[in-house]
């Protein structure tokens, strides 16, 4: 009996008419609103050529990626402290830890800043000095000490910490707990517990919230211009003002905020698969 060979079988990709006709569609509007926009009338292509790499503009840009990469680190740092201070056994650290994120996640930034920018209206000056004598260590003026670049950052890191503390809390908590149960079983301290078991497999869990969060507050940082921070945001403004082409400027500002966005999300994902090597996908 003569053995036939079986059919072949050819896979065949199947077909998305509708997504192709959807992508034709998206691809068409956007590129005639990106039309309409470039050629209104109302606005005048020269000014943004001419401000997009000046001096003033370059300066706001490093003022505005200050800002965010000293905000994120205190932050952070503070963060990482109040968590622990959550999820510590201690009740008066607990409520100490709870007003803190009550009251930094409850008032908007923009409150926040505009206080820490007028500090000097409630104390006009700040001094140290011993208790129940006339002796003092130092007196300086606050707005010697708290300028506009520090009023900014420390507005914008108090209000990030607060959200980072409930991330690295969620990381945290997300590490099984018997991963901790071993490593004291091994007679490891709970600092080292800590530092080597708990805080590198937390840490994979961690960094996608926190890098939506520090993108997030590097587009946050423009609202220090309601305080002249010298950022990216104040020096369009300012040159805006001037030259009464207020349009075009943000269009500048607008620009470079998509750059350093755009930048800051290629980083973050090569740090997440980084950080996610040896983890199924």
């Amino acid at each position: 009996m003569t053995h036939q060979p079986p059919e072949t079988i050819r896979a065949v990709p199947r077909r998305h008419h509708g997504q192709s006709a959807f992508a034709v569609v998206a691809v068409v509007f956007v590129v005639s609103v990106a039309v309409s926009i470039y050629r209104n009338p109302n606005i005048d292509h020269p000014t943004i050529a001419e401000y997009i790499t000046s001096a003033p503009i370059m300066e706001g840009l490093v003022t505005t990626i200050q800002l965010t990469v000293l905000a994120a680190m205190i932050g952070s740092a503070i963060g990482l402290v109040v968590a622990l201070m959550r999820m510590s056994p201690n009740r008066v650290l607990q409520s100490l830890a709870w007003l803190y994120l009550w009251f930094f996640r409850g008032v908007p930034l923009l409150v926040q800043i505009l206080f820490w920018g007028n500090f000097g209206l409630f104390f006009r000056h700040l001094e140290l000095g011993i208790p129940f004598t006339d002796v003092q260590l130092f007196r300086v003026e606050t707005s010697a000490v708290i300028t506009t670049f520090v009023a900014s950052v420390i507005g914008l890191a108090l209000h990030e910490s607060a959200y980072m503390a409930e991330i690295f809390r969620g990381g945290i908590l997300g590490v099984d707990g018997g991963q901790a149960e071993a490593a004291q079983a091994l007679g490891m301290t709970p600092r080292d517990t800590f530092r080597r078991i708990v805080m590198p497999q937390a840490l994979r869990m961690i960094i996608p919230p926190a890098g939506n969060q520090y993108i997030s507050l590097l587009k946050a940082s423009s609202l220090v211009s309601v305080i002249a921070g010298g950022d990216l945001l104040t020096r369009a403004e300012n040159i805006g003002a001037v030259t009464l082409r207020s349009l075009e400027l943000l269009a500048v500002a607008t620009f470079w905020y998509l750059v350093i966005v755009s930048v800051a999300s290629i980083g973050q994902y090569f740090v997440e698969r980084r950080f996610s090597r040896g983890y199924a996908s």
